[in-house]
């Protein structure tokens, strides 16, 4: 059986290691991309396709096989105001789930963020509220939601202000109760992410630092 799997958020930092992974994996048959720019990994198995985000219904054909990937998202500095990062991380995230489960995925895949409330006064954990619910309603057979803190990785572009956060939330973190904030790397959250795409048995299903990760 053909699996085919779709990624968008392919050049981010779980992203990049995810569709690595994925090319690897002997229970993936094709790695579909899509990106804002080409971005070819030399592996047979991937196949990238360049699309214009803010018209991503013209390229409704693409969103057809087993797995959607969503590792999509921005920060404040890169939109430039939270209301172009609201297109981004939720707007985008959005209508990708959607054409993908008009076209027949069976399962979606969603990197999230800790502390994610749609009731959150916290406008970025608002946006990811949000878009965990809205996409937990589209008719998917399976669902999975990964809740990580900081993410830790090796970036094409060096966020001073994410290397600082890292060490910061280490140390934080050594406080009981607070383990669920813990820095993670991200090839850790893509090889997570792999695994319960082939284990899952629930239709809805949240993964958390601790559950995903138990210390």
């Amino acid at each position: 059986m053909n699996k085919v799997a779709i990624v968008i958020g392919a050049t981010g930092l779980v992203g990049r290691s995810l569709v690595q992974q994925l090319a690897a994996s002997d229970t993936i048959t094709e790695v579909i991309t899509l990106t804002r720019r080409a971005d070819n990994l030399a592996n047979s198995k991937v196949v990238n396709h360049v699309i214009d985000f803010d018209r991503m219904d013209d390229y409704k054909d693409l969103f057809q096989g087993e797995y959607l990937f969503s590792c999509l998202g921005s920060t404040l500095k890169q939109a430039k105001s939270i209301k172009k990062q609201r297109i981004v991380d939720l707007e985008y995230q959005y209508q990708a789930a959607k054409l993908a489960a008009e076209n027949g995925v069976k399962h979606y895949l969603l990197i999230s963020s800790s502390g994610a409330d749609a009731q959150s006064k916290v406008p970025y954990l608002q946006m990811k509220g949000l878009l965990e619910k809205q996409v937990s309603q589209l008719p998917f057979e399976k669902i999975s939601i990964f809740q990580p803190s900081i993410l830790k990785g090796q970036r094409p572009e060096p966020r001073p202000a994410e290397i600082i956060g890292n060490w910061l939330m280490a140390i934080i973190c050594l406080i009981p109760g607070l383990q669920k904030y813990s820095p993670i790397k991200a090839e850790l959250l893509a090889k997570k992410m792999l695994q319960v795409s082939q284990e899952q048995q629930t239709a809805l299903q949240f993964f958390t630092l601790q559950e995903a990760f138990p210390r």
